[in-house]
């Protein structure tokens, strides 16, 4: 692994990280803008991206909008929005092929950035409102999407098990928002959700690529244009360790042959921590990859469970397990995931799971630097948790992890909830 090391910034309000760099041939542009998970605002919020990717100030019909990105030589350009701890994010991402490959009059770069700040900043409106049409088509696209979610009875279960684990944190909101509240907005109440978001969101701007801070600095001052915005504050980590005093168990009846049992835990480890390598091997372990205890004790060798695995949220401090299983066999399936969890607790834990755990992580590792993108997820994870910690230094603790240090880990888990999706009751 090479170190390449993003050099830090701000300008106009906005965090510039800039990883100057001739390995890839295209320039990747990442902006981050996260405010914090909110019932009042999580729908809006989501829906923005969805409208300002219809079109800009100087292209406002969508097609025009594409064929701009067809002019910049087949720019990439796309969003997604998630929620690492309890911030709402949403990342605009474009990938520009590299100056020197192509005979451009004006940098390809600097015409992104013209791109990707009219698109944030300059968005088609209709007096003072977003164009009706766009906000129309865009809040069914939205709402498709959550619909897509109870459909899919694998992701309806993931979430179903968050929000009843998280019934009282801002955790529990999907990050796509609520099909409840679509409907109220307006292009104009969404207009001024628009502005409130621009002025107040947490922006970090990334840039991996044959460029300079500098060059970066100046293409942001011409075309973000955000004026006297306050510098962005840091991400504040409002994480407190929570002691569970008993399981609760959620059932809940839908028309579905294959029941889905969802388990949430809690644990005090945070990407923050040092023990996060631990926490790391303790998922994978647990139930992060094909080898581990739940996928061959729970799938194989008791043929109790469709899948079984887990999954780890450093920047939440959860983890949770996701099985599909026959209905009747409910009772047993709980049994044996809790016996895992045991089996972790007292430290069982062979030097096999521990030496292919490590193979597993160490390959994600050594991949982050094949990809600009995943360099630049990388470091903004370093933005939200302020921990400065190189993927070598991660990968380093990883290694120096043995069954002794995951079980420390183990200790720190607890079972908080239990939901079981289930069939409709026998009349």
């Amino acid at each position: 692994m090479t170190n390449h090391v993003f050099q830090h910034g701000n300008v106009g309000g906005i965090r510039i990280h800039v990883l100057p760099t001739k390995t890839f041939k295209t320039y990747a542009i990442s902006l981050y803008a996260g405010v914090p998970l909110a019932e009042e605002t999580v729908t809006p919020t989501a829906l923005i991206p969805f409208v300002l990717r219809r079109g800009t100030a100087s292209y406002p019909e969508t097609t025009q909008f594409r064929e701009r990105l067809e002019e910049l030589y087949g720019a990439g350009f796309g969003f997604d929005v998630y929620k690492r701890g309890d911030y709402q994010i949403i990342q605009f991402r474009m990938d520009t092929i590299n100056d020197s490959f192509v005979q451009s009059k004006e940098s390809l770069l600097s015409q992104s950035f013209a791109f990707l700040g009219e698109v944030i900043t300059q968005p088609v409106l209709e007096g003072d409102s977003f164009r009706a049409s766009y906000v129309g088509t865009e809040r069914e696209t939205v709402r498709k999407k959550l619909e897509a979610i109870v459909n899919d009875k694998i992701r309806y279960a993931a979430e179903r098990c968050i929000e009843e684990m998280c019934r009282e944190e801002p955790y529990r909101l999907h990050p796509l928002g609520q099909r409840a509240d679509l409907d109220a907005i307006t292009p104009e109440s969404l207009h001024r959700s628009y502005r409130s978001w621009l002025e107040g969101a947490i922006l970090d701007l990334y840039v991996v690529g044959d460029t300079t801070p500098e060059e970066v600095e100046k293409l942001v001052e011409r075309h973000f244009g955000l004026g006297s915005r306050a510098v962005s504050v840091p991400y504040q980590s409002r994480f407190s360790p929570r002691t569970v005093t008993d399981v609760r168990t959620v059932e809940e009846r839908m028309d579905v042959g294959q029941g889905k049992l969802n388990m949430g835990l809690r644990t005090s480890i945070t990407y923050k921590d040092d023990a996060y390598a631990h926490a790391l091997m303790y998922n994978g372990i647990l139930g992060g990859y094909p080898h581990s205890k739940l996928f061959v004790n729970v799938r194989e060798k008791e043929s109790l469970a469709y899948y079984a695995s887990s999954r780890y949220d450093g920047h939440k401090g959860i983890a949770t397990i996701q099985s599909g299983i026959e209905i009747q066999n409910y009772g047993k399936a709980v049994d044996i995931i809790r016996k895992q969890l045991d089996e972790m607790k007292k430290g069982n834990i062979s030097d096999l799971e521990l030496n292919q755990t490590k193979a597993m992580i160490r390959n994600l590792l050594s991949e982050i630097q094949d990809s600009a993108f995943e360099m630049i997820a990388f470091d903004f994870n370093r933005q939200l948790s302020g921990k400065d910690r190189t993927a070598e230094e991660l990968l380093s603790q990883v290694e120096a992890s043995g069954a002794e240090e995951v079980k420390r880990a183990a200790a720190t888990v607890q079972l908080d909830t239990i939901y079981f999706l289930t069939g409709q009751k026998e009349e």
